[in-house]
């Protein structure tokens, strides 16, 4: 047995790969650019420094057939070039190889060459120079001197070629560095490229993977809440053609096929809804919206509901205030019946729900609470998913649901400019709260509507302006 411990596993992202490919071939196409990059760089300057050492080379060359010149037009052991403007004579000499240059800079050699014989050096230090080195006639080029590489320049004089040159031995090692530097610094900017694409990428796929996955959780879910009142239709339906039964058994089944079949009309239409509304669909117009008057109308809308599970929905508004917003009518109605419907299934038989509006500053919201058994924190992160519900088990004794009401809601509360709050209610159970910004007085068309009375427990419903 091996004494060494087991290795851990590292599990990577199932987008790693992918991500990984992109970095890779993102790293590839930055080296041939950098490649071509240093390239042009490099020919480009090793190009300037040739061309310097071209340009001093001609400079020297014209200074010295200069002085031979003036040199060859006068006689004795003294020759003169020429007299200074107060008639002082100045003395003429030979071209020496630091004449204005730079100590700092390599010095230019001078020969003497007649074709078909060796070169005479006229500058002390300079290497031979063979016949035949140099082609009569051409222009500048690069040739091996002993240990030296020169660049080499001509002149014709009377039958007589001067030869320039001068060691490119610090132009090639400005090169060597250049280049050292360059191979240095290439793989490091390709790691950092690499990495940093790859970081990226992986940034990047993070939402369209959980997107990926959520997707795919929805059709699971939904095939799900599909085939539960198929399911049932079809053992109905399997269950009365099988034998002769009464009237009473027949009718009692046709009544579960109906509610069924009305719980697969609600889920389709919730996701027709919904397609529509992330078709992302011109939204219809805003309107000025009190949420008092939506909140009792959609209280009375429930009252059915509360009678038949003795629930107790009440209504708590600011008195004698309106609480207006700016928004589509439809949607405020659907989002308020979802949060009720929600509170209602899960507050239970004999339990309680609560609808609220309250002014805070700028701002007014709509809460809904419940006594039911609440929203775990832990769980509060997906409460708008797409078929997801909090608990399975209580779903199914509160009757089920197809979970796409909170998805409805949260579609309609971002549309809206809405914040969500969730959190604990006093009753014991779940409290939503959406908050809009209160419109200002443009709003309304200069002043703000007037308030409409705030209904009792018992009063009418107040006239509500959505259709």
């Amino acid at each position: 047995m091996s004494w060494l411990p087991p290795r851990p596993r590292v599990r990577l992202p199932p987008q790693f790969g992918h991500a990984a490919r992109v970095a890779l071939a993102a790293t590839l196409l930055v080296g041939v650019v950098y490649a071509g990059c240093v390239t042009i760089l490099d020919r480009a300057i090793s190009a300037r420094l040739v061309a310097s050492v071209d340009t001093r080379l001609r400079e020297r060359l014209a200074t010295a057939l200069v002085n031979q010149g003036d040199s060859a037009g006068r006689s004795g052991a003294r020759a003169v070039s020429g007299q200074t403007p107060d008639g002082r004579v100045r003395a003429a000499r030979e071209p020496h190889p630091d004449d204005d240059d730079d100590v700092d800079e390599a010095p230019v050699f001078l020969w003497r060459a007649r074709p078909g014989q060796a070169a005479v050096a006229l500058t002390a230090g300079a290497p031979a120079l063979t016949a035949g080195r140099v082609a009569a006639g051409g222009g500048p080029v690069t040739v091996r001197l002993g240990a030296s590489t020169f660049r080499l320049d001509q002149a014709r004089r009377d039958g007589t070629w001067l030869v320039a040159g001068q060691s490119v031995a610090e132009q090639q090692h400005t090169m060597s560095v250049l280049r050292g530097g360059e191979v240095l610094v290439g793989p490091v900017l390709l790691l950092a490229m690499f990495a940093g694409s790859l970081i990226i990428g992986l940034r990047a796929l993070s939402p369209v993977e959980q997107s990926r996955r959520r997707q795919l959780e929805f059709t699971a879910d939904a095939s799900h809440e599909l085939r539960t009142p198929l399911s049932v239709i079809g053992a109905e339906i399997g269950i009365a053609l099988s034998a002769p039964r009464p009237a009473a058994d027949y009718q009692a089944a046709l009544r579960r096929i109906e509610d069924e079949s009305q719980r697969l009309r609600r889920i389709v239409e919730d996701l027709l809804w919904l397609a529509r509304f992330d078709s992302e669909p011109p939204p219809p117009g805003a309107e000025p919206l009190d949420l008092c008057t939506i909140a009792a109308q959609c209280a009375d809308r429930f009252q059915a509901v509360a009678h038949s599970q003795s629930l107790d929905i009440s209504v708590t508004a600011p008195p004698e205030q309106a609480a207006w917003i700016s928004a589509p009518p439809e949607w405020i109605d659907r989002l308020t019946g979802v949060l009720v419907d929600n509170a209602c299934r899960y507050a239970g038989p004999g339990g309680s729900v609560r609808l609220g509006v309250m002014l805070r500053g700028n701002r007014v919201s709509l809460t809904v609470e419940d006594s039911g058994p609440g929203v775990p924190a832990a769980e509060r992160h997906r409460l708008f998913d797409r078929f997801h519900r909090v608990s399975h088990q209580e779903a199914t004794e509160q009757g089920g649901g197809a979970g796409l009401g909170l998805a409805i809601a949260d579609s309609v509360v971002r549309s809206t400019g809405g914040h969500w709050r969730i959190g604990e209610s006093p009753l014991g159970g779940a409290l939503f709260e959406v908050s809009w910004r209160r419109p200002g007085a443009r709003a309304h068309g200069g002043t703000p509507p007037p308030a409409p009375p705030v209904p009792g427990p018992s009063a009418a419903p107040r006239p509500t302006r959505v259709s």
